[in-house]
This record gives C-alpha cells, sequence and structure tokens, in this order.
C-alpha cells in the first residue's frame, strides 16, 4: 500500500517543548543553514516501532524537534541542517520498521524554532485515522531469551517487544499507547520501565512489554478440582502433564481460546471430536519446529514462508504417508513419543490433506517444550475454543461456562481479549497464496481500494461472515466472525463491528447487505440502520466486485466474472451458484449458468448429497438404477418420497448451484453421501481427483451448450447432463472414483475455458475473475487459470480475501460505492 509523498511549503510553528526521552544534539558549532520540517506519517506506524525508529534517526543525524502518536498517525518536526533535514524526510520511507506500511508522508516547512534535543512527546487524540497493526508471532530475539536460563524473562509466557505480540486483540483505542491496551492495568516495574525509556533497548516504547514482575500470569483451572489453583510455572507444567495424558486442554491465546490435545492419541482427538460434535471435519495442528513439520507434509518454499512467517496462518499442505512415524532425531518430541505416529488419522480423516501451523506466542512455544523440558506432545490439535457454530470465547468467565463440557482444564491468564481473532486459514495454489479464512496475522490491514467511497459498513453474508468498513480510499476487514446462525455469534458481530468502526474512525453513513430476504446479516443490517440507507448487493456480484477490487481495477472496463459456489439469492429467485457474469462496480449481465435443476427439500439436498445426485439424474433423463452408489445411498422409502416430491415440485427451488453439482458427482462417484461440514463433498472430491492414475482430466466429459446464439440477451445455459451420462457410463464400465473425479474437473475447466472464449468473442472482454467458494479447490482454480492463461486471457484470483463468503463484504462494498456515484 503506497501512496505518493507530499511536500508543502506552507505552515505554521508548533513548540518544540521538552519532554521525556531528549536525545542530546551532538556537540559542535550549530550549522548557519537551518531548516524545519513537520512530517506526518500516515499508515501502519504505531505498535511497530515507528517513534522508537524517528528518534533514534533524529538523534543519528543531530537533528532537533520532537515525535508523537496522534489520531491520524505519527507527527514529527525536526530541524537541523537542511541536507540531514532532506535526508531524515527520504529515510522515513526508505528505512522505516520493517513492520511498518508507510501509506504517505505529508511533508511541510515550518519557521525554525531552536532547542537543543529530540523529544518523545506523550501522544495526542483528536479526530483522525491510523492503522493498527495485526498481532505479529513471537520474534526470534524474544524466543532466544525465552529460552535463556540467564535472561530475566527466560520462560516468561508474555514475553514480546517492538517487533512482536498482541496489536490488533489488544487495543482499546487510539493513539496506540499503553493506556489505550488491555495492558493498561499491569504497571511497568521499574526494570521494565527502564527498558521502555531506553532508546538503545528492543523495548523502546513497545506498549505490551512486561516480564515476571510486572506481566499477565498463567493460570490452571481443573474441571471438579477444589484446590488452589496453579499458577505461573506450576499452570504450564500442570497443562503439560495433563496434554501428555490425554487431557483436552482450553488455552488462552492473542484472539481467544483454542482447544487443544495430544495429535497423536486418538483417544484424546475423538473425545475432542465427540464433545464438540465436529463430525468428520479435519482439525488443525501446531508442530513445535519445521523438522516436524516436514516429516508430516510436503512443503514448498512458499508454504515454508507462510509456516515461520510473522502471521503464522494455518497452511493447508499435503499429508506425506504415514503422518510422521516416529519423531526422528533432533526433534522437539521426546521419550514416549517416537514410537508412535505424531498425527493419528483422526485429526484428519480421509483427507489428504493437513492444516499446520507453528506456534506465534510465547505460551504455545513453552507448551511445546522448550529444550530439557519433560516429555509432552510433539504436535497439538488446536482448533477454535467455541461448540460448534458458535464464535471463538475470548472472556475468562464465560469460558468456564461455554466450554464446559468440552475442556477437562483451562490454561488462563488474565490479560485481557479486546476483540475476537480465529486464526487465518491458507493453501498455495499454483504458487501463490489463496486466502481461505482472513483473520489473525491480517486483520485489521485494510485494502486499499481503486475508488473512493462514501463512510460505508457492508456486512457480508450468514456464512463464513466478515464484515468491512470503508471511508475514502481505504476498506477495513473484519476478523473471522463466523456464520450468523446464532445469537453468540450476532453479539459478537455487533462488538466487532463497534470496535473496527471506532479503530478506523469511520462513521458509516450507509450499510450494504445481501439481497436474500432470509439472511440475518441482511436483518441485523435492517434493524440498525436508524435511518440510513441499507442497499442491497447481488451475492455473485460482489463476489466479481470483490475480485475487481483487490486486484486494483477501477470499474471502467467490465470482466467475465466466472462465479461459483454453493448458495447465493438470484434475481429470479432461483438459487444460483454456477454463474458468468459481465460485471463491473455499476451492474452485471447474466452471460451463462448452469442449467437449472430442483433442489430437493432445500437444507435437506445440501447434507445428504445423494438427494442432489438424483436430482441431476433424473434432470438428465437418467434412470435411478441401484448399481450407481447414490441410488443405492438413498434408503428406499426416501427414494420414493423424493420421486413424489420431483414430481410435484414440492419444496424445490431451481438451482444453477456450481457446488451443489460437485455435490451431486462426488455422491455419483460414491465419494461422499452425507456431510457433516460445509462443502465435504466438493472437497473429497477433490481429493478423490488428486489420486487419479496419470492425466486424464481432459478427457471424456463435457457439458452441453447451445449450438447458436441464444435470442437478445438471454444467458447460455450450461447443461450437466452429458458430463452425467458420461460419468454414469464410467461406472457400469468398472471405472474408480478418482477416475470420475479428475475427470469431472477437467470437463469443469473446459467449460468455463468455452464459456469465456464465448464471452470474448461476444464482447472482446479478455479479464477473467474467478471467485466464489468452489475457487477454493485448488485442482480446479490452478486448471482453469493455466488453461485461461494459455489462450490469452488475463487472470485475476484471489490473493488478498478469501473467494469464499470472506470476501463478500468487500464487494458489496464496492458496488454500493458506485451506485451511488451512478
Amino acid at each position: 500500500m503506497s501512496r505518493p509523498v507530499t511536500d508543502t511549503d506552507a505552515g505554521t510553528d508548533t513548540d518544540a517543548g521538552t519532554d521525556t526521552d531528549s536525545a542530546a544534539a551532538p556537540p559542535g558549532e550549530r550549522r548557519a543553514s537551518l531548516e524545519r520540517r513537520s512530517a506526518v506519517v500516515r499508515g501502519v506506524v504505531q505498535g511497530v516501532g515507528f517513534r522508537p525508529f524517528v528518534y533514534a534517526l533524529a538523534a543519528e543525524l543531530g537533528l532537533t524537534g520532537w515525535v508523537t502518536n496522534n489520531a491520524d498517525g505519527v507527527e514529527t518536526e525536526v530541524e537541523g541542517a537542511l541536507p540531514d533535514v532532506a535526508a531524515f524526510c527520504r529515510r522515513l520511507t526508505s528505512d522505516a520498521p520493517p513492520l511498518a506500511v508507510v501509506e504517505s508522508v505529508q511533508l511541510r516547512t515550518v519557521p525554525t524554532a531552536g532547542g537543543s534535543g529530540f523529544t518523545i512527546r506523550p501522544s495526542a487524540g483528536g479526530s483522525g485515522r491510523t492503522l493498527v497493526s495485526p498481532d505479529i508471532a513471537t520474534c526470534d530475539d524474544c524466543l532466544s531469551e525465552l529460552a535463556d536460563p540467564g535472561d530475566r524473562r527466560y520462560r516468561h509466557p508474555f514475553i514480546s517487544c517492538t517487533h512482536c505480540g498482541p496489536r490488533f486483540t489488544v487495543v482499546t483505542g487510539l493513539p496506540y499507547d499503553r493506556a489505550l491496551t488491555t495492558m493498561a492495568g499491569f504497571p511497568l516495574c521499574a526494570d521494565c520501565a527502564r527498558e521502555y525509556a531506553d532508546p538503545a533497548d528492543r523495548r523502546f516504547h513497545a506498549q505490551p512489554v512486561a516480564c515476571h514482575a510486572c506481566g499477565p500470569r498463567l493460570t490452571l483451572v481443573t474441571r471438579g478440582s477444589a484446590g488452589p489453583r496453579p499458577t505461573g510455572e506450576d499452570a504450564l507444567a500442570g497443562a503439560r502433564r495433563l496434554l501428555a495424558a490425554g487431557a483436552v486442554v482450553a488455552v488462552k491465546g492473542l484472539g481467544g481460546y483454542h482447544l487443544a490435545c495430544d495429535a497423536s492419541d486418538p483417544a484424546a482427538v475423538q473425545t475432542l471430536r465427540t464433545r464438540k460434535n465436529r463430525g468428520a471435519k479435519p482439525f488443525a495442528v501446531m508442530a513445535g519446529s519445521l523438522e516436524t513439520v516436514e516429516r508430516l507434509v510436503f512443503t514448498s518454499p512458499l508454504e515454508r514462508d507462510l509456516l515461520l512467517g510473522r502471521r503464522r496462518p494455518v497452511v493447508l499442505l499435503r499429508r506425506r504417508d504415514g503422518s510422521g512415524s516416529g519423531a526422528g532425531s533432533g526433534s522437539r518430541s521426546r521419550a514416549g513419543y517416537g514410537s508412535r505416529s505424531l498425527v493419528t488419522d483422526g485429526v484428519a480423516p480421509g483427507s489428504p490433506d493437513l492444516g499446520v501451523l507453528m506456534p506465534y506466542t510465547p505460551v504455545h512455544h513453552l507448551l511445546l517444550g522448550l529444550p530439557g523440558d519433560p516429555a509432552g506432545p510433539p504436535v497439538l490439535v488446536m482448533t477454535s475454543g467455541n461448540r460448534s457454530g458458535e464464535p471463538i470465547v475470548t472472556d475468562d468467565e464465560e469460558a468456564l461456562v461455554r466450554l464446559d463440557g468440552l475442556a477437562d482444564a483451562w490454561l488462563t491468564h488474565d490479560r485481557p481479549v479486546r476483540v475476537p481473532c480465529d486464526d487465518s486459514v491458507v493453501r498455495v495454489c499454483a504458487r501463490q497464496e489463496l486466502p481461505v479464512r482472513r483473520s489473525r496475522g491480517y486483520a485489521p490491514l485494510p485494502v486499499a481500494l481503486p475508488v473512493a467511497v462514501e463512510p460505508a459498513l457492508a456486512v457480508g453474508g450468514d456464512l463464513k461472515n466478515t464484515f468491512c468498513v470503508a471511508e475514502g480510499r481505504y476498506a477495513w476487514l473484519s476478523a473471522h466472525v463466523g456464520d450468523m446462525d446464532d445469537l453468540a455469534t450476532l453479539t459478537a458481530f455487533e462488538d466487532a463491528v463497534g470496535q473496527l468502526s471506532e479503530l478506523a474512525s469511520v462513521t458509516p453513513r450507509v450499510l450494504v447487505a445481501d439481497r436474500h430476504p432470509g439472511y440475518r446479516s441482511g436483518q441485523w443490517a435492517d434493524r440498525h440502520a436508524e435511518g440510513r440507507p441499507v442497499r442491497r448487493v447481488q451475492h455473485h456480484h460482489a463476489h466479481v466486485a470483490s475480485a475487481m477490487a483487490e486486484h486494483g481495477l477501477d470499474g471502467s472496463a467490465p470482466v467475465i466474472g466466472v462465479a461459483f459456489d454453493g448458495t447465493g439469492y438470484g434475481d429470479d429467485g432461483a438459487v444460483w451458484g454456477g454463474e458468468v457474469l459481465l460485471a463491473d462496480y455499476d451492474g452485471f449481465r447474466r452471460f451463462a449458468h448452469l442449467a437449472y435443476v430442483p433442489l430437493p427439500g432445500g437444507d435437506a439436498a445440501v447434507r445428504n448429497p445423494y438427494r442432489m445426485a438424483l436430482s441431476q439424474l433424473r434432470a438428465a433423463g437418467l434412470p435411478w438404477s441401484e448399481e450407481l452408489p447414490c441410488v443405492a445411498a438413498c434408503p428406499p422409502a426416501e427414494r420414493r418420497l423424493l420421486e413424489r416430491q420431483l414430481d410435484r415440485g414440492i419444496n424445490c427451488v431451481p438451482t444453477s448451484s456450481m457446488g451443489r453439482l460437485f455435490d451431486a458427482v462426488a455422491s455419483l462417484a460414491g465419494v461422499c453421501h452425507r456431510v457433516e461440514y460445509e462443502a465435504q463433498a466438493a472437497m473429497e472430491l477433490e481429493h478423490a481427483a488428486l489420486t487419479a492414475a496419470g492425466d486424464i482430466r481432459s478427457s471424456g466429459y463435457r457439458f452441453g451448450l447451445p449450438a447458436a446464439p441464444r435470442p437478445g440477451e438471454a444467458p447460455l445455459p450450461a447443461d450437466p447432463a452429458p458430463v452425467l451420462a458420461a460419468a454414469v457410463e464410467d461406472l457400469r464400465a468398472g471405472a474408480d472414483a478418482s477416475t470420475v473425479a479428475a475427470r469431472f474437473h477437467g470437463a469443469v475447466v473446459s467449460l468455463v475455458h468455452e464459456l469465456c472464449r464465448a464471452a470474448r468473442d461476444r464482447t472482446g472482454l479478455a479479464t477473467v475473475a474467478l471467485t466464489g467458494g468452489v475457487f477454493c479447490n485448488a485442482l480446479l482454480t490452478s486448471g482453469c487459470a493455466q488453461r485461461l492463461e494459455r489462450d490469452g486471457f488475463t487472470v485475476l484470483r484471489h490473493r488478498t480475501v478469501p473467494p469464499n463468503d470472506g470476501g463478500l463484504a468487500l464487494g458489496q462494498l464496492m458496488v454500493a460505492a458506485r451506485t451511488r456515484q451512478s
């Protein structure tokens, strides 16, 4: 994110003053030609060591003046020889701290004021806007101190410095100072205060700084225990013993609680799965070292960078056979853990991928064990601390209630969490990062917008909800909120809206929501409009606009938007989801879509893909033969009812959903007949395709398309009947599920290519946006991108916001902004 630096030669003097932290000007004669300049630095410049950097830079160049935080960012005035002042202004950007994002530097010349030193002034309030840093993984310097018996922060569970630690989840207001964080209740001890005030120290003006003497403290709460609660090192040791013994421990982290257990213990994993009503949905795991990770999964250089970087998301990685049997020499696994698999099959049943993250807080490192610690699990399951469908728990008292029955013990602490923030999830697709969930480590960094917008709140959708607030050329996307289907999530949503609006200094004058009349997010917007307009945006139009916005398109030219997902409310009242739109921010034309088929029973068809398979077969004129896996999976009584339901059209809304077609083929091929979590059937179909022998994706299956142009503006229907007929023929000939899955993926890639070519032939457009939750499928996304790029298309893939509904709010915002201007 960059903006041009501006330099104005007008301005008035402000008193340099004499405050704390003075740096004496160098001895010697004062040079005759003096210049004084004011600079306002905007961007991610609070909580990243920017004021200490400015202080050190001014001291190095022998300049006098001051620096402060304010609501705009960082403001400074410097005075000295003209070449030195000019060098200072240049280096504000070029030499900025590694965690800073400098978006603009506004310079102006002011009258000289004299003075004999440089000061860090107390922060100023007022109106304005700055950017808050995301939470940052523990840095290498702090990790060295954590493991050094000679250091005063040896084994301190909350060690941090200017370069790492909590930021977004502890901020209560701006400017970013300790008094406006949840560390306000922990006064600095004398030693920490000296470090905080020492310009040569790594903790100079580091707001979360603390130590054993003055910082937060761990406490272990064990279910059913009536005795004193262990604290500090005893609490940590107790939690490690419990994990080694097979217990489930709720662990308070940066953005809320995790539920943790030993990933190698089948009984512990099954206990957690059962208690959380998790079904077969995979868990993520945390491993203590890259060596351990590489015993579990294959990694590329980019994937290793994601694992070890300062953001530390969950990275979806391809598993090795055996899931890391044995620990190997040099790993963090110790006695008792070397003879069994590091990750039991129950962690990610049936999945060739494993979600892996590395420790990102000192507590995580201590739980996994430092050198010389007693044996403990080398890999931990780490899943969100909540009941299924609820938001992550952050409050300590609430954790004891809401996680009762899930956890055997709670490793908690007394530093409050200001805002919930789940782990981010990413995968690598065709050598690029593909966000699946944008949250910790990424939020609340804004997305630069290609056009200016009025102050607005876009509330997103009901699944994988994130929202965004925006004004001018920036949009602030929230952390992951979750599915909007219970009161706890709606309450968390409302709290997060207030917090992010305050941090971004945005007072929305318009609200934006999905057109679906039943979405709870839209109903919330209506209830909280307070006289402000609520603008509605079609679901798939928002998906396409989201991809356009993150790639910086200003909307002056339309794109071919391929929007594939499970569910989106269509303008004709049908369930859309297999759409090719010709779209800009002003509007869209539906160029093509999957042919409509009935969605029998609504949610019942989503939960039971065999129902969708039978509906597709019937629409294709194919018989429900008993030898087909999807027919065999449907009980005879239900089959008879389903036949009558389809005959009479009862509760059978038409759908063009590509997600539901993936479900249907998954059941037809015998891969998945019932789902226990969203997109399970589609994910398992992708996994099956990846195991197919040879490159067979380009052979056999093709969708039906009209041979002649449709009259007028009528969209092209893509008929899956020929694909289904070919799959049935393969299955009857003895083909395995992986062959059917691979050929189906190839057919979808070919369909996307054909439709985009048809759109280019008719309109001249050559830019394609691939968006919607189906494009979390790496096999499909890479196949479509490669085919289209070879044919001369420019392909927009998501790299900043997720293609699923987690990126919907950004597109809603862009459509609403352009609507205002039209």
